[in-house]
């Protein structure tokens, strides 16, 4: 099927009908914090919570934040946004762009065998002849083969290396197959942490304070939380028995990786800040301590899609959503908010939740104190409600000057009612496609519908060889699409015109 038809060509057409949608003036964040602090309150109070923290990264720094209830039960001392909280398996996106920046300084390739870089694998025995064996890349989108395994996974984090190693070298019971399915690993990004170590020579704790945590300033985030000052330690709690009751404090040990990392809302701001700055590609000074097209790579989904409702009270009747896992995180797409990277995070004593929304530069989080609390819903439900107000407003897709310039001669094309302007600009498909005959008459007969269309709205560019538009007629409006072929110069392979229904 060619790109221009099927689903391509209806999302190409479509497009202007939202680009060129006039919305009520947007509100300002300051508004809508009411809306955003009942949202968080409700969830609070129904799900048993000591203490929250939550806040809204905009524009490159921490919008708003709050803290409501308390860190520690037995002092009452309040949530601020500097409260510690542990954030269980948010910590895969610092493992993931871990490996990445590795690859990047040439110490390992994504392709790599897994055992090539942690030999107590070596003597696995996979589940059938056919199975490929397990490679670095695999373990970051959880297609090992290896069996979900929470909460199993989560009463690991204080084993010691040495008995890690031991059960590396026993072997596992594969689910199925590597890379067959999806399937959430603990144990696997547990052995990401352990190539990480091998691989940088260092302990994978240090090399993610000293590779992304100290250079972004993070310097309340880290691993041992025994060193958690105790004016700011979120103590974790279990709801049981209609009581509160404490989790064990968990030791740093061999499933760090996986979700043992502690922060505060101050500084996990500063690493949703940095995520989101890696969009939109440009030619900007590259100063993270990752680069940002890696940042990119990482919220790539692999496959095995799933259809999904979205998050929060709106799902039932919000169209459904793409997703796939990416590394460390879940991707979807989503009709109203976009682009949308998402992880929670849960845990003996803590429950978490990060969205992060890159066409617009805004991402929500929050933490918490509850054991596998999941501050999901009131997460979305915050990005839904920004959404409402206007808040959400896409960075602007430049008109590049070959599109600019089809477009002029696409213009003229209907003005004159035949492909004459286009002369010297068709792509050699354009009229094997449709002869001119078919399109002087095409034209003819959208000029007789809707009349003559002297203005045009800016356009909607989808590319940098591709736009939407939409003229102002006589009699109507004509919506549109306009495609460019790879060639030098660029030519028009595709134009189309559709009369807008009233």
């Amino acid at each position: 099927m060619s790109w221009t038809s099927g689903l391509a060509l209806t999302l190409l057409l479509a497009a202007p009908l939202s680009a060129f949608a006039q919305d009520a003036p947007p509100k300002t964040l300051a508004q809508i914090t009411p809306e955003i602090d009942a949202l968080f309150a409700r969830y609070q109070a129904d799900a048993h919570i000591p203490g929250m923290a939550y806040g809204v990264v905009k524009d490159g720094k921490l919008a708003y934040v709050k803290g409501v209830g308390v860190q520690n039960l037995d002092d009452k001392s309040a949530v601020t946004a500097d409260s510690r909280f542990r954030i269980a398996s948010m910590t895969k996106a610092f493992t993931a762009l871990a490996i990445l920046k590795l690859r990047d300084d040439g110490k390992l390739h994504l392709d790599d065998l897994a055992e090539d870089h942690v030999p107590e694998m070596k003597g696995w025995v996979y589940p059938t002849t056919d199975s490929p064996r397990i490679r670095v890349r695999d373990l970051l989108h959880h297609v090992g083969g290896l069996v979900t395994d929470d909460p199993w996974g989560d009463r690991q984090q204080i084993l010691p290396q040495d008995d890690f190693t031991r059960m590396i070298a026993a072997g596992v019971p594969f689910s199925r197959a590597p890379q067959s399915a999806f399937e959430y690993s603990n144990y696997g990004y547990a052995l990401l942490g352990r190539i990480i170590a091998n691989a940088s020579g260092m302990d994978y704790a240090d090399y993610v304070r000293q590779a992304i945590l100290t250079p972004l300033g993070m310097t309340s985030s880290g691993f041992d939380v025994t060193k958690t000052p105790k004016a700011h330690y979120a103590r974790g709690y279990r709801w049981e028995n209609e009581r509160w009751s404490p989790e064990p404090e968990m030791i740093d040990g061999a499933f760090n990786a996986m979700g043992g990392m502690q922060v505060s809302a101050n500084d996990y701001a500063k690493w949703v800040a940095f995520l989101l700055s890696a969009w939109p590609p440009r030619d900007d000074a590259d100063t993270g301590p990752v680069k940002r097209a890696t940042v990119r790579e990482m919220v790539q989904g692999l496959n095995f899609m799933s259809v999904a409702n979205r998050i929060g009270t709106s799902g039932a009747s919000a169209c459904k959503q793409a997703a796939a896992y990416a590394m460390g995180w879940r991707v979807a797409q989503d009709c109203d908010l976009g682009l949308t990277l998402a992880h929670g995070g849960g845990y003996p004593g803590y429950g978490s939740h990060v969205m992060l929304m890159p066409d617009h530069g805004v991402g929500v989080f929050a933490l918490s104190n509850r054991t596998y609390a999941g501050p999901s819903a009131p997460a979305w439900d915050a990005a839904v409600a920004m959404d409402k107000a206007g808040l959400l407003t896409g960075r602007a897709q430049p008109v590049t000057p070959a599109v600019a310039d089809a477009f002029a001669a696409a213009r003229a094309a209907y003005a004159a009612g035949n492909l004459a302007p286009l002369d010297g600009k068709l792509a050699m498909n354009f009229l094997m496609d449709r002869s001119a005959a078919n399109w002087a008459a095409e034209l003819a007969r959208l000029r007789a519908e809707v009349g003559d269309c002297p203005i045009a709205e800016p356009l909607a560019p989808t590319g940098a060889l591709s736009a939407a538009f939409r003229l102002i007629c006589d009699r109507g409006k004509l919506d549109g699409m306009l495609l460019l072929a790879p060639t030098s110069p660029a030519t028009v392979q595709a134009l189309r015109f559709r009369v807008v229904t009233p």
